[in-house]
């Protein structure tokens, strides 16, 4: 793991909370991306999730495709590969991957911008094995979100209410073994995240690339026991750049390496559809204006950002 990027501990959330939150607020304010140990997430629940994850994506081309819904935008199922594109990117990314949102009563008032999931009736543990990680990663989430909300003058359940329906997606990724040579796709081009912070959980192989400020591409691959949780476009947005959001990347590996698959499983953690991404004025000042006077919705923003990267 590179040195450059902090991995902090997240139990002293509750042991040490000045110390922490002051660290968590420094890495992310320098990095926009911070490590996350001793997060309490059973390594077993992740093994499983990656073996049902694994199986799916063995499965044949056709058997997968039931499960893609088109003009969907990816929100739920299968998405083949060769759709995504990076914002701005000439070629689609090099990956496959499925969306599961989050499970809420058909007759709420979010049911027409979050879809119910879908779930391969092939492998019948997925849905088990994939929605308890879910909604462990949405819990670690909150529990840094509340640290954020500390460090810039919020009370510590700011954002309980603006995320407890959030339209929030775990998105397991099947990078496949790279056979062509001298090809211009990348498994994942520059790019930053759309939502409010990113969870990922066990990278299977080294390949993710964050930018520094000084324009430097710096290798963060994750220990086994650590969850690396970036800053997305919508906390950059709601904090007025206090929060970066980091370009990062997912590159090609070199020589045999480019013949192994790659998984990994990043969480996408949403606000409620309805939120309005307003600029909070703990994060205006003389020396940092109010970039986004006009505010937007969460779910408005979204749809913005999926047309950008070619799924809708």
């Amino acid at each position: 793991m590179s040195a450059s990027i902090p991995t902090l501990d997240i139990q002293r959330f509750d042991t040490d909370r000045t110390a922490f939150v002051a660290d968590l607020g420094a890495a992310y304010r320098e990095w926009g991306f911070a490590g996350i140990r001793n997060h309490g997430i059973p390594q077993s629940l992740i093994d499983r999730a990656y073996e049902v994850f694994r199986r799916f994506f063995a499965l044949p081309e056709q058997v997968k495709r039931k499960y893609h819904v088109p003009g969907g935008g990816g929100a739920r199922g299968y998405t083949p590969f060769g759709i995504e594109t990076a914002k701005g990117a000439e070629h689609y990314d090099l990956k496959e991957f499925w969306h599961v949102g989050r499970e809420i009563p058909r007759d709420g008032k979010y049911a027409d911008v979050m879809p119910p999931n879908l779930w391969p009736e092939e492998v019948p543990e997925f849905r088990e094995v994939a929605y308890a990680l879910y909604e462990a990663l949405d819990a670690l989430g909150s529990r840094v979100l509340s640290a954020l909300a500390l460090h810039i003058g919020l009370p510590e359940d700011w954002f309980a209410d603006k995320t407890d329906v959030g339209n929030s997606i775990l998105r397991p990724i099947h990078y496949p073994p790279i056979t062509a040579t001298d090809i211009p796709n990348v498994r994942a081009g520059a790019h930053e995240d759309i939502n409010l912070i990113t969870l990922l959980v066990g990278a299977s192989a080294e390949g993710l690339e964050v930018l520094s400020r000084k324009g430097e591409w710096v290798p963060f691959t994750a220990d086994a026991d650590t969850i690396v949780v970036n800053i997305g476009d919508m906390l950059q947005r709601l904090t007025n750049h206090v929060y970066p959001s980091t370009t990062h990347r997912v590159v090609n590996p070199p020589g045999d390496k480019a013949r192994q698959p790659r998984y990994s499983t990043p969480f996408f953690l949403h606000p409620n559809p309805d939120f309005l991404i307003r600029t909070l004025p703990q994060c205006v000042s003389a020396d940092n204006p109010d970039r986004y006077p006009e505010p937007i919705t969460a779910q408005d923003y979204l749809l913005e950002r999926l047309r950008e990267i070619k799924l809708v």
